[in-house]
């Protein structure tokens, strides 16, 4: 995450409020709480083909030619570690959970993969000196791998075979869509 010096306002406005007593927090959760909220993460669900659509995203900034993105392979001198795979999953699964579900969208990793993956990314030298912004390169990575559509009250389709159907699950507490890859 880049965050630049203040301008000129934004500081006077820095030294007004540090010119006072400094303002005393109060907490909005204790320590047992967020503990608890990140346990609740573990259990979010993550469908398989969200959880490829997030290897690929990665894949893509190490070969960034197999997905259409040739004109990358200069640009990017290292692309992103698996620790950026286990972070797209842990932060798309805390979005979910901010946002009141117990299942992970595309949309969830869409909206954190520049957060999680810009920092993890390593730009050649003729990419910084020509100011290209790690950023940038990760929304079109995003742009360019295709996530899975997801498919809201989807018909259950008939099993291919003539063997009776497995039982049906407990319904989940929230509607949890199906993909299409």
């Amino acid at each position: 995450m880049d965050v630049p010096y203040p301008h000129g306002d934004e500081e006077f406005e820095i030294l007004r409020r540090m010119s006072v007593d400094v303002p005393v927090a109060e907490p909005v959760l204790d320590n047992a709480s967020v503990l608890a909220l990140q346990e609740r993460t573990n259990h979010v669900f993550v469908h398989q083909l969200v959880a490829e659509y997030i290897v690929r995203l990665v894949l893509a900034t190490r070969a960034p030619a197999d997905f259409g993105m040739p004109d990358l392979a200069d640009v990017i001198a290292i692309g992103c570690s698996p620790r950026a795979t286990l972070g797209l999953v842990g932060a798309s699964r805390a979005l979910a959970l901010i946002n009141g579900r117990d299942y992970v969208l595309p949309a969830d990793v869409q909206a954190i993969a520049r957060d999680v993956m810009s920092h993890r990314l390593q730009l050649g030298f003729d990419a910084v000196a020509d100011n290209i912004d790690p950023v940038e390169v990760i929304d079109r990575v995003v742009a360019m791998v295709p996530a899975p559509t997801p498919v809201w009250n989807q018909p259950a389709q008939p099993a291919p075979t003539t063997q009776p159907a497995p039982p049906v699950a407990a319904p989940a507490p929230y509607p949890q869509p199906e993909f299409h890859g």
